[in-house]
């Protein structure tokens, strides 16, 4: 199953949790400091909320978290069909997970992300986006302001 992925800005992520696990009638799937995913049923999505980046309340990021890394190949080559500039990573730890994903930015540079989940990870906080589309090159480590868009 498919599922649509929404990362938000917030300030305090106790009370963003706690909103949100009323919101959806449902506990987080994961936590971490300064991080928490919601994996919700109904309607399908993938909520993460993200403490400290970025102004409180913003969209961080959009994305689609699909189930297989064949679906994330097929929606890179779609999009590169469409001319439409790309970034892949491929076994990258992000968000506490080990992922395999393409990167796009659609208008006003939001970026999206398509994604599989492979494995659980432990991670440092804020390691997250390391490549940008039309740029294969990693970022993350040497371009600290990428760290702003996650996963």
């Amino acid at each position: 199953m498919s599922r649509v992925q929404l990362a938000l800005n917030v300030s305090d992520l106790d009370q963003a949790v706690t909103f949100y696990s009323k919101l959806f009638a449902t506990t987080p799937n994961k936590v971490r400091p300064g991080y928490a995913n919601f994996a919700v049923a109904d309607p399908p999505l993938k909520l993460v909320l993200i403490e400290g980046h970025g102004e409180p309340g913003s969209i961080n990021h959009l994305g689609v978290e699909v189930e297989t890394t064949d679906e994330v190949a097929a929606t890179d080559a779609r999009l590169r069909g469409e001319a439409l500039p790309t970034a892949t990573e491929d076994g990258v730890a992000c968000c506490y997970a080990v992922q395999d994903k393409v990167w796009v930015d659609g208008p006003d540079d939001r970026p999206w992300e398509i994604y599989t989940v492979l494995a659980d990870v432990e991670m440092a906080p804020g390691e997250l986006r390391t490549v940008q589309p039309g740029d294969d090159a990693l970022c993350c480590a040497d371009a600290p302001e990428s760290a702003e868009r996650c996963c």
